[in-house]
């Protein structure tokens, strides 16, 4: 598998270089960043030999490519898999802090090839989605559901993607999503989910979701101890992603067709 890797001079797309390296038939072929990097148009020294840094998404030679890897800013991310849908190139994202504005353009982009976007692309945290799922339907509306998430000082979005796509998917119709408690707020409603961000440190990422009931509570974490596991689930995702139809993805999609 021959991919790109937008990103590629940040902490994740190092990351995805080396993860590649221990993966037997993949080999990063373009290395692309923000156009002006100071190591733009430079060679950057790989496993698989010299690589320049392209400035430009358009620059990738598309026909030696099976697939994009992007982690990155949000206006990089949305040119990258533009530009990859232009060529025909299929695409692994796990950039957040996406405007909806910028996710149209991955819609977009995925009616012409397959895109699979998500906050969080580890498959521990995929789990953690199905194990929280199976904890709500079983506990059931008595047990109030709260989330918690902890990730390093330089993370720019908050709550995290993560934390997000879990509270979508434990929150009924009538929920009503709390971002934060401050001051007199009254006794806790009934149709409340709450989440609360910590920022510090260099923790790599934290997300706990919590039932509480009368009596008992129940924790659900996944602690994550390494970048190199969202590198290392992009590639599992990005292998999967080849061949398939057109259309926006999730990491469920992807798992549970290819069971």
């Amino acid at each position: 598998m021959k991919i790109a890797i937008n990103g590629a001079m940040g902490r994740m797309g190092r990351m995805v270089l080396e993860a590649a390296d221990s993966m037997e038939g993949v080999e990063a072929v373009s290395l692309v960043d923000y156009p002006d990097h100071p190591e733009s148009g430079r060679p950057v020294g790989t496993p698989w030999g010299d690589r320049p840094l392209l400035s430009s998404p358009n620059a990738i030679p598309f026909g030696e490519i099976d697939v994009g890897i992007d982690f990155s800013l949000p206006e990089g991310a949305v040119a990258f898999v533009k530009a990859c849908a232009g060529g025909g190139i299929p695409v692994v994202s796990g950039t957040t802090g996406l405007s909806e504005e910028q996710f149209e353009t991955l819609r977009a982009s995925a009616e012409k090839v397959p895109v699979l976007w998500a906050p969080n692309l580890s498959l521990g945290v995929f789990c953690l989605h199905e194990i929280s799922e199976t904890a709500r339907q079983v506990l059931g509306p008595d047990y109030d559901v709260e989330i918690m998430e902890i990730h390093h000082r330089h993370k720019r979005d908050a709550p995290s993607g993560t934390a997000l796509s879990l509270a979508r998917l434990l929150a009924d119709d009538d929920t009503t999503l709390v971002r934060q408690r401050d001051g007199e707020t009254g006794p806790r409603k009934d149709n409340e989910l709450g989440i609360q961000a910590v920022r510090g440190g260099e923790v790599v990422g934290e997300h706990t979701v919590m039932f509480l009931g009368a009596s008992d509570r129940l924790e659900i974490t996944h602690r994550a101890g390494s970048r190199r596991i969202f590198a290392e689930g992009g590639l599992i995702l990005a292998q999967r992603l080849v061949g398939s139809a057109p259309g926006l993805y999730t990491v469920k999609d992807i798992l549970t067709s290819n069971a």
